[in-house]
């Protein structure tokens, strides 16, 4: 699937086929009920092909006895076309830094309107169903935080000058859009946007979603230093100073990750409202936990997502679209 020019991402027929086969390997199963051996394929009707009914369901009343591959999944209740959803997802999963909505209403011959609701709606599919802790005995976690709207890491100041922009004043802190973000060294990573930076927000992020066995790895922020004791070893390094590694204790890894972050948000998304961030984050993090580093490749990393959102949800949440 890594090919864009595959018959998946052209042809309806196709797309149906590898959606059918990557999510019902042994065979069509009732989202409904979750049987298999009730489950037979319809004749093509004026629905057209790809219809399946359940006989326990519909014995039983239920409205939902008829479904296609697309129930339960982020593909449910659109009338955008799937092989045009399979590209979409492609291309949000395989580019590092995202994929604008203008050059997907380009690519895929949607209208902008469409383009941006498909690529909400895959973020939300890029979400983890259950965060598991990260970190464990003998690993590593790196904790840090970061700003936007920030320039070289400084709160706000007097106005400087910015290459391409002018004369910029910096925005003040307290508009800053704040994100702590949580990485496992050669791990996958989770990311939050919270309102403020201080000692109660990193508790609640760090304890429920790092496991207390692990080694911390900080910089000199004093907000992490009344959590780091409760774990096998808090290590920190004083940037302030200009140190950057002693040891092995360093937080590059998540330096790294902010940069791919960031080099995205003002590169390719450029604008980003505060009540999406949160979506974003998702999207970052999916594509870095997911990385070819840990094995998984463009096709890969787009399987996990066609059965990422139920159906209660979907319907529920994307109804009005």
């Amino acid at each position: 699937m890594a090919d864009i020019l595959n018959p998946a991402f052209r042809n309806e027929d196709k797309a149906r086929e590898y959606l059918e086969a990557t999510r019902w390997p042994d065979g069509p199963v009732c989202p409904t009920c979750g049987q298999m051996d009730t489950v037979s394929e319809l004749a093509e009707t004026s629905l057209g092909k790809g219809w399946y009914e359940c006989s326990e369901c519909r014995k039983d009343g239920k409205k939902q006895y008829k479904f296609t591959v697309r129930v339960g999944t982020l593909y449910e209740r659109s009338h955008i076309p799937l092989h045009k959803w399979l590209l979409a997802t492609h291309l949000l999963t395989s580019s590092k830094k995202g994929m604008s909505a203008h050059q997907l209403h380009r690519m895929l011959g949607v209208t902008y309107k469409s383009a941006w609701f498909m690529a909400h709606r895959i973020r939300e599919g890029m979400k983890p169903a259950k965060p598991g802790p990260l970190g464990g005995e003998g690993k590593i976690v790196e904790a840090d935080e970061t700003y936007l709207g920030k320039r070289k890491g400084r709160p706000s100041g007097p106005s400087q000058f910015v290459s391409g922009f002018g004369w910029v004043t910096p925005p003040p802190y307290k508009t800053e859009r704040k994100v702590i973000s949580l990485v496992e060294r050669g791990g996958a990573v989770i990311s939050f946007h919270v309102d403020r930076i201080n000692i109660a927000t990193v508790k609640d992020v760090l304890f429920r979603h790092v496991d207390r066995k692990s080694e911390l790895m900080t910089d000199e922020a004093p907000v992490y230093i009344r959590a780091g004791w409760q774990y096998a070893a808090h290590y920190t390094v004083n940037h302030g100073n200009e140190e950057w590694v002693r040891d092995y204790a360093h937080t590059n890894t998540i330096e790294g990750y902010f940069s791919i972050f960031k080099r995205g948000m003002r590169g390719i998304y450029q604008h980003c409202g505060e009540q999406h961030l949160h979506r974003y984050l998702a999207e970052f993090d999916f594509r870095y936990s997911n990385r070819a580093s840990l094995g998984v490749d463009d096709a890969q990393r787009m399987r996990p997502l066609p059965s990422a959102l139920n159906a209660t949800w979907t319907t529920s949440v994307f109804a009005r679209s």
